[in-house]
């Protein structure tokens, strides 16, 4: 099957971008910086992207462009023969699937919440009624599952004009225009009368929040804003040539992600502080709170909703279609179907597993994995953010560093093909240490801490156990 390529580098750049930038950056990222401490939190997530995220985007890039392959058989074209490293391929293909099983129908609900602003439905309301939006949306299932349906196919539809045609036209659109909302809200948004208050709480460390808690959190949520750990990156990098080396186009890539993020604070977290808003509200910050700002705008809230959520949409589907790509591509490799009949089958069966998430807070809400108010989308985005993403880049640095894998020799002379910024040989102690251990120690404890039910962590059983 011949390898198709992107028509330009500014498309792999915006397409690399697309993947990263998402609901990771503008609901995620916003949420956890609230219920972290503010400040403190963005300062360690700053720190982790730089120090983690950007050494190990390279890494996939580097493992893409050197194999032309997906994820899924990247390992068997790089590995020594009787080598086991592919194993990781079908399971990066499996963390995909599992991400988009509750991606769908998160992108679901701001597709929903753009079509209710733009129809004048969120604005106008009683403060009552607009808290009440979110809750009623949930636990409508013909809501719930239409939404994400809508999603699911729009994505393949997409794709299925080919990935040239395809993914890069319609990311680059989605990208500029995304870019230009972001920086419109954001200067209204610092104009308001809480602007000061809340860029202090955004902005300004108060480093005695800092806990393992914090820490853990800024490291998942690094990885999960730039996809890393499951072959996103790797795949793009397998559609472009050796013009350029890798790790100037991956700063660029991650300072662009970095914008949007930031980005999406400034807009919300003074709008928080004018209208009352607590910013630890959880995932339910921007459907809920930023509903009612926007309805205290009077007649111009409808609109300044509108611009807002559809800024939303281009954010997570650029990233839903860039998964989509990913899934695509190891699907084709595996059955050697067109790309046609992979997207018709791949959108059925992402249909299929994506309903359990959007039933979670209406059919199904009587399962709660994690006790207390938890549901399906918890428990999936717990095996993602928790396991899948810091594994599988574990995975991806000791094939690349080790000689029993790839090696770092071959890896830095991939990553360094091309004009632009090099990676100096100083960086394999680093990336062959520093790296993998903080990971793993960041991921262990991170599993010990973690609450599988209320005031339940392994941390607790084991002092417990010695006390």
């Amino acid at each position: 099957m011949e390898r198709e390529r992107l028509g330009s580098r500014l498309g792999f750049i915006l397409l690399s971008a697309g993947c990263a930038i998402g609901v990771g950056n503008v609901w995620k990222f916003p949420y956890m910086t609230g219920e972290n401490g503010g400040g403190a939190f963005v300062l360690l997530y700053l720190l982790f992207l730089f120090i983690l995220g950007l050494p190990i985007m390279v890494v996939e890039f580097a493992l893409g462009r050197a194999s032309q392959a997906s994820p899924i058989k990247l390992y068997q074209k790089l590995q020594k023969p009787k080598q086991k490293w592919h194993l990781h391929g079908y399971g990066a293909l499996v963390a995909n699937v599992l991400l988009m099983m509750f991606y769908t129908s998160v992108t679901g609900w701001i597709v929903y919440y753009f079509v209710s602003f733009l129809g004048g439905k969120m604005t106008g309301i009683s403060e009552t009624a607009s808290s009440n939006l979110f809750g009623n949306m949930l636990s409508d299932p013909a809501i719930m599952v239409g939404s994400m349906a809508f999603v699911v196919v729009f994505g393949f539809l997409i794709l299925s004009f080919g990935l040239q045609k395809g993914v890069e036209r319609v990311t680059k659109y989605m990208m500029l225009a995304l870019l230009g909302l972001m920086i419109t809200l954001a200067v209204y948004s610092m104009t308001l009368p809480g602007a000061a208050t809340g860029l202090t709480f955004y902005l300004k460390p108060d480093l005695t929040k800092i806990d393992g808690n914090v820490v853990v959190g800024a490291m998942n949520q690094s990885f999960f804003t730039l996809s890393l750990g499951i072959g996103s990156m790797a795949i793009f990098g397998s559609y472009i040539g050796k013009e350029r080396s890798l790790l100037g186009e991956s700063i660029n890539i991650l300072l662009l992600d970095t914008f949007v993020a930031i980005t999406a604070g400034l807009i919300i977290f003074p709008a928080c502080y004018t209208y009352g808003i607590t910013p630890g509200a959880g995932p339910g910050l921007l459907f809920e709170a930023m509903a009612s700002v926007f309805n205290n705008m009077g007649a111009a809230g409808r609109w300044w909703g509108s611009l807002f959520f559809l800024f939303m949409v281009f954010a997570a589907m650029s990233t839903i279609v860039a998964v989509f790509e990913n899934i695509l591509a190891c699907v084709r490799e595996l059955f050697g179907w067109g790309r046609k009949k992979a997207c018709l089958i791949c959108a059925v069966v992402i249909l299929a597993l994506s309903v359990p998430c959007a039933l979670g807070f209406n059919l199904l809400s009587e399962f709660r994995p994690f006790g207390g108010e938890s549901s399906v989308l918890d428990l999936e985005d717990f095996i993602v953010s928790n396991c899948c993403l810091p594994l599988g880049s574990l995975c991806y640095v000791l094939f690349t560093v080790t000689k029993a894998g790839w090696g770092f020799d071959n890896f830095l002379a991939e990553a360094n093909a091309g004009k632009g910024l090099k990676m100096g040989s100083w960086m394999r102690c680093y990336m062959t240490y520093v790296v993998p251990l903080v990971i793993l120690a960041i991921f262990v404890i991170g599993i010990l801490n973690f609450e599988f039910g209320q005031g339940y962590t392994l941390w607790g059983q084991i002092v417990n156990l010695f006390a």
